[in-house]
């Protein structure tokens, strides 16, 4: 994503979620626990511009995405979106599905990692945003639930039939996205979806450890590494090495190239500089 704006202002107030910055690190919360975070049309829209802003502003080198209260994300609201849905037309339906696949797009191209820390639900929606993160870091309350089908819809929604044999291989993909059934947080660490087990309750903080480690770590040589783990995704061999040879040649120009030698001469710890 380019880093150039245009004369519009950062947005300051997001209605559908909740954004904190520490030093690096962005904390997004789905702030809507009365409904188990489910998604709106507009919850949608403002992961979309969100994500879109902290790719462009720079200062960004992790982010954590979390939902507040007794579960991760259910999905989509039955009521607001499928509701509303039944009642558009394929223009109007053909710009909404577009608006989702965005934000999962906004997660994986976003030169930064992003750690979701789930608890509880994430079903439907909120398992494809997890799932599109670099990281999940889970508690044993977790559980994923890929519900399309049981809605009468794709199992690849948002990008899952992409992503999801991705992670846990087509075996386990298809069942899960074929059966919509739910995958408990032992086996989903098993097959490969969850990448940290937390003790119970700790999903959040470990997130949130997990994420400061990466944003104290050479954030640009993570923002390539993420680049090239998304690109690669469907290169011949071939292609890919020709691609990591050119991205090492521009990270052997930077300054935290040379910053690693001269801490490793000096015996001290680098000082990263993003650069």
């Amino acid at each position: 994503m380019s880093p150039f704006t245009g004369s519009a202002p950062r947005t300051e107030d997001w209605r559908h979620l909740r954004l904190t910055l520490d030093q690096g690190v962005a904390t997004v919360t789905l702030a809507r626990p009365e409904k188990l975070n489910a998604l709106t049309f507009g919850a949608y829209a403002d992961l979309r511009d969100l994500l879109a802003e902290l790719a462009r502003d720079g200062s960004v080198r992790a982010l954590v995405l979390g939902g507040e209260g007794r579960g991760f994300c259910s999905g989509g609201d039955v009521d607001e979106i499928i509701g509303a849905t039944l009642a558009m037309d394929t223009r109007r339906l053909l710009d909404f599905n577009r608006m989702t696949g965005q934000v999962v797009r906004g997660l994986r191209e976003c030169p930064f990692p992003v750690v979701a820390a789930v608890h509880g639900a994430a079903a439907g929606a909120g398992a494809v945003l997890a799932l599109a993160a670099d990281f999940r870091v889970a508690d044993p309350s977790a559980r994923f639930c890929f519900l399309f089908t049981k809605v009468g819809l794709s199992g690849g929604d948002m990008g899952a039939a992409y992503l999801l044999p991705r992670v846990v291989g087509l075996g386990h993909a298809t069942r899960l996205l074929m059966l919509g059934e739910p995958v408990r947080a032992p086996e989903a660490e098993r097959i490969g979806l969850i990448s940290v087990l937390a003790d119970e309750g700790q999903a959040g903080a470990e997130a949130a450890a997990l994420a400061r480690r990466l944003a104290d770590g050479p954030s640009l040589a993570l923002a390539q590494t993420k680049a090239l783990l998304t690109a690669e995704l469907d290169m011949p061999l071939s292609a890919a090495i020709e691609m990591d040879a050119s991205t090492q040649a521009l990270l052997m120009t930077g300054a935290d190239y040379a910053e690693f030698h001269a801490a490793f001469t000096a015996g001290r710890a680098p000082r990263w500089q993003g650069r």
